[in-house]
């Protein structure tokens, strides 16, 4: 029997965008419909979500479980009013956070994939990066229906070799730092840390740098006070803005003074830069 839930979404919230690319090799987004494949208490579940005219947002699961991981995973409840009070006056980002205002950062399933994702995705394109998470989720990882299948454990990928994981596109010693992070770190249990300490854990390992953990926070742990430090689309910014090459540490500077905010800061910044949405001379006369 399958469970429904009509959730009011806390603040602005749009799903359209902000799962406008979010398919992966768990879930799919398509006429508004997000489908997404759970492992609930070892059991493989189809869940899904639409947004009528209304705002609300239908949830369906085969159990209530299912449905309030969906519901998290979409970022439901979390209020982002806050950032937008503190940004609609900003020079830079004030006109995309008024045009994208109901854009959240949707996660994924589990830490371990948003960890694989940013091991994919450090220093290449994006839908490359993609592409290589996606072949070593399908795989590795338990089929359902719709061609999807279920996010990865940690165990599932500390049980790879990194030589494995180099026959399935992955750099070796992307590979061996991924490994060695799944076998020795209790990646779920980072959920019950504040950021801070998580950064602190996290970038002592070799083969994370603050992009990497800035994915995990962002996209594994649902944080926002970390931003994508190093990102390729913000360094293309950054380029743009001072007309000259820039280092992946100089975009540090774009996120500084959002604070608490840097994350979805971060977002904004992208998606309002591939809109034509940020005002540079503003910027650089502020």
């Amino acid at each position: 029997m399958s469970v429904e839930l009509a959730v009011t979404p806390k603040g602005p919230y749009s799903l359209a965008l902000s799962a406008r690319f979010a398919s992966d090799a768990t879930r799919t987004v398509r006429d508004g419909i997000v489908t997404q494949l759970l492992s609930v208490d070892g059991r493989i579940e189809i869940a899904r979500a639409r947004q009528a005219p209304s705002g609300a947002v239908t949830v369906t699961a085969d159990s209530v479980e299912g449905a309030e991981r969906l519901r998290w995973l979409l970022a439901l409840d979390d209020d982002h009013s806050p950032f937008l009070e503190r940004v609609r006056g900003d020079a830079f980002l004030g006109r995309a956070s008024r045009e994208l205002r109901g854009l959240r950062p949707v996660r994924v399933a589990t830490v371990a994939q948003s960890l694989l994702r940013a091991f994919c995705g450090q220093l290449i394109e994006a839908k490359r990066a993609r592409r290589l998470e996606q072949t070593i989720i399908r795989t590795l990882c338990a089929p359902g229906t719709e061609r999807l299948h279920v996010a990865p454990t940690a165990a599932e990928l500390g049980a790879l070799s990194p030589a494995q994981l180099r026959q399935l596109g992955l750099h070796a010693r992307r590979g061996a730092s991924l490994v060695r992070l799944c076998r020795s770190l209790d990646l779920e249990r980072l959920r019950d840390h504040p950021t801070d300490a998580v950064i602190r854990r996290l970038e002592r390992e070799r083969g994370l740098g603050p992009w990497s953990v800035g994915v995990v926070c962002l996209e594994g742990l649902g944080r926002w006070d970390h931003g994508l430090v190093g990102d390729l689309g913000l360094i293309k910014l950054l380029r743009a803005m001072r007309g000259r090459p820039v280092e992946g540490w100089e975009t540090a500077e774009l996120l500084e003074p959002y604070g608490e905010f840097a994350g979805i800061a971060s977002v904004y910044m992208l998606t309002g830069f591939a809109r034509g949405l940020l005002s540079f001379d503003a910027a650089a006369a502020a």
